[in-house]
């Protein structure tokens, strides 16, 4: 009897949570209305992209299950042809913002309408240099990064920009993520860029995701302790040296933002969910909305107002503190990107570690996580940590398969 109560239970249990999902996301979930809206504006001419033909013309381009519903931004599971792919879309009626949730909204006076008809190709290289210029600071070889987003927005590769595709190019480079895919796109640790339309743009999909444990619907985890949660998330996690293969991945990732051949980028979200890997065990980012360049984050932190430091907090990892004396926020973050990435990684690649290297990798992992202040304060401290847990981890696979 206890067992038929309890079976019936969790079947009414799970078709509830199936209903509120599907209620939430059905009113959330608008994959339509993003299609509908950019193909009218491909058709009346406003923004062309690689991708407008295939969405709006052809249907070769699918918004399939959707993944993530936020009223400013949705990301859908695609097909294009035979590419399996994410698309995200940005819905124009919701608020815009710099940085995101926290930030002030601040509306679009009209979607696409810069830059204007009679705007010459010079005069769009340069709007794109000084946006460039106020999102990454006065870098030495932005003029090589708005070369690179200019033969991006030729989607047609015709040799000369077209207005509707200056349109989308424009809109593109106001997003964090958009903005990393094209900055960092020769490094194997961000997914390719494979096209767009407006401001939806489709990425390579990453076939493993999170990092480790399982997704589970929002409405099971509000039940879920914490300690279970984390036990259940060791329970999903690939073999020790295919681990080792992954977190060296992310220590390359945070190498990468931090040497960037454009400048450096914050990474402000470094939970599991945001990565995720192949079938090669190589790391991928899968959503980088909250690895920003540095010069605007630390801009905005100079003009935002606080009362303490928990008003300096951008997404959920990177912090300043608040100078009472002005009650303006400082620029500097408290904790560098490799701190917390070693915060990430450290149950995860602790748990199941050969005895030999165990001693030696919790030493390393704590002295990480207890770094503080800018990378750039502690270059040579903060090389020296990274080189060392990576040659720790490649030591241990270098004879295997797994390297």
């Amino acid at each position: 009897m206890k067992y038929l109560f309890f079976s019936w239970l969790a079947v009414f249990v799970g078709s509830w949570v199936v209903y509120v999902e599907y209620s939430s996301y059905s009113e959330l979930c608008r994959g339509q209305d993003c299609k509908k809206s950019l193909c009218n504006k491909y058709r009346e001419g406003v923004i062309d992209g690689s991708a407008c033909s295939s969405l709006c013309e052809k249907d070769t381009l699918y918004l399939g299950k959707c993944l993530s519903a936020k009223p400013s931004s949705q990301v859908y599971s695609g097909n294009w042809g035979d590419l399996e792919g994410v698309i995200k879309c940005q819905m124009e009626d919701a608020p815009r913002y710099d940085l995101e949730v926290e930030m002030v909204p601040r509306r679009e006076a009209a979607p696409f309408n810069k830059p204007i008809k009679g705007t010459s190709l010079q005069m769009f290289k340069e709007m794109v240099l000084n946006h460039l210029k106020t999102k990454l600071g006065d870098q030495v070889n932005l003029s090589e990064l708005a070369i690179l987003f200019l033969s991006k927005a030729d989607a047609n590769k015709d040799g000369h920009i077209s207005l509707p595709e200056a349109h989308s190019m424009w809109a593109l480079l106001h997003l964090n993520e958009f903005l990393l895919a094209v900055a960092l796109q020769d490094r194997e640790h961000t997914p390719r860029l494979l096209g767009f339309c407006g401001d939806l743009y489709v990425m390579e999909k990453v076939p493993h995701s999170p990092l480790y444990g399982v997704r589970l619907p929002w409405v099971v985890e509000l039940w879920i302790p914490a300690g279970l949660r984390r036990s259940m998330d060791q329970w999903f996690t690939p073999s020790w040296p295919h681990k080792a293969k992954i977190s060296i991945g992310l220590l390359e990732l945070v190498e990468d933002v931090f040497h960037g051949t454009f400048g450096s980028f914050l990474m402000c979200d470094l939970s599991a969910t945001s990565f995720g890997y192949n079938d090669r065990h190589d790391l991928k980012v899968i959503d980088a909305r909250f690895i920003i360049p540095e010069a605007a984050f630390q801009e905005d932190m100079r003009e935002r107002r606080c009362d303490g430091d928990e008003d300096c907090v951008y997404g959920t990892d990177c912090r300043t503190s608040c100078d009472l004396t002005k009650n303006r926020c400082t620029p500097e973050v408290t904790r560098p990107n490799l701190a917390k990435a070693c915060g990430t990684l450290k149950d995860y690649i602790l748990r199941g570690a050969p005895s030999d290297v165990w001693d030696e990798l919790e030493k390393q992992l704590y002295a990480c996580m207890a770094l503080k202040g800018s990378a750039e304060q502690m270059e040579i401290e903060h090389s020296l940590i990274l080189n060392n847990l990576k040659t720790l981890l490649w030591k241990k696979i270098s004879h295997t398969k797994d390297s």
